[in-house]
């Protein structure tokens, strides 16, 4: 199922033969200016981990951080075309769907993979997430 053209991104919510994810879009592509954004975790302006414990409150702040990085680029959420989500347990997705919900609209949703790792750079972190994003030119 092919989701109509928004501006400069097609998404395709599940492909012929794909079963379909209520979390993600299977394909994105668009034209334009690829943006690529490093991985952003719970740190704060002064580089203090915020919400130290609560999955909920990380997954806020980064997608704070990622707004703002997106924003340096001359984009924003609209133009996210991947995320990449590593998160210390599963069972933090939810906080993290719940913050990509208050920054994307559900039909919108870029493609995604979600992968649990042992930890990230400091212990204190449960979560990091990169972005892709094409930028109309």
């Amino acid at each position: 199922m092919t989701t109509p053209r928004t501006d400069h991104l097609t998404r395709v919510a599940a492909p012929e033969g794909v079963g379909p994810s209520p979390q993600y879009s299977h394909v994105v592509w668009g034209t334009g200016r690829f943006v690529a954004i490093s991985g952003q975790c719970a740190f704060d302006k002064e580089g203090g981990v915020v919400g130290v414990g609560d999955a909920a409150a990380q997954a806020r702040q980064v997608f704070e951080n990622l707004r703002r990085c997106l924003a340096a680029a001359g984009a924003s959420f609209a133009d996210v075309v991947k995320l990449t989500y590593f998160v210390t347990d599963v069972a933090h997705l939810p906080a993290v769907r719940d913050a990509r919900a208050a920054v994307i609209p559900a039909d919108r949703l870029p493609a995604s993979s979600a992968v649990q790792v042992t930890a990230l750079v400091h212990p204190e972190l449960l979560l990091e997430i990169e972005a892709f994003a094409v930028v109309p030119v």
